[in-house]
């Protein structure tokens, strides 16, 4: 090759990359347990119950501006929040832990797998800028499941927050279900709940 085109070859080359870096980048988040929440809403025939739930851990990447990435969820954290009787608290909590629903001693993770980040068109009601699809697993069950979220770039940090609706029974937690018992009449749990989280996750 010519000298002269060799070298104009290796500008334009360079030139391209230095562009395109302005865009192209990589970065890698990791969930603040300290600063992230997780809420818990349930409802019944006879009334409601909520509560919170611990993150184990999570990461997100930022690749090119595509986001993917992973969460655990510690199911032994399960506590009630709405119940101010300590006794029917602790029996309530007992329960949620048990067998008749999600059976932490056999299962005690729960995890979600981001595959899919799309961006709204534009905020909706709640001030979503997102769509999360993913693949939810618990009770060694896996569903996918989307929801909407606001998601925000602040300097080193990536915050997330949202809330998500889940089937219960679609992941084989069967007490007080209509989809496994048809006659259970008022006492009736609905299979529905809902996740409301708040995520922050920092650089490096």
């Amino acid at each position: 090759m010519n000298r002269a085109i060799f070298l104009v070859a290796i500008l334009a080359i360079g030139t391209f990359v230095s562009i395109a870096g302005k865009k192209l980048h990589s970065e890698n988040y990791t969930i603040d347990n300290s600063k992230s929440s997780l809420e818990w809403f349930a409802t019944k025939v006879t009334g409601k119950h909520n509560g919170t739930i611990n993150f184990s851990n999570g990461t997100i990447a930022n690749t090119h501006g595509s986001l993917m990435g992973s969460f655990e969820i510690d199911m032994n954290s399960i506590v009630n929040t709405d119940i101010k009787d300590q006794k029917s608290k602790a029996k309530l909590e007992k329960h949620l832990k048990s067998e008749d629903f999600f059976n932490v001693a056999v299962y005690p993770k729960a995890r979600f797998v981001i595959t899919t980040v799309k961006p709204l068109s534009s905020p909706n009601s709640s001030g979503a800028t997102h769509q999360i699809i993913g693949n939810l697993t618990i009770k060694d069950k896996t569903n996918e499941i989307s929801f909407d979220a606001l998601i925000l770039m602040e300097a080193d940090k990536m915050l997330c927050t949202g809330s998500a609706v889940i089937d219960r029974s679609k992941f084989d937690v069967r007490y007080g279900s209509k989809t496994f018992f048809e006659n259970i009449g008022d006492k009736m749990i609905h299979d529905e709940f809902t996740l409301k989280f708040s995520v922050v996750a920092v650089k490096g």
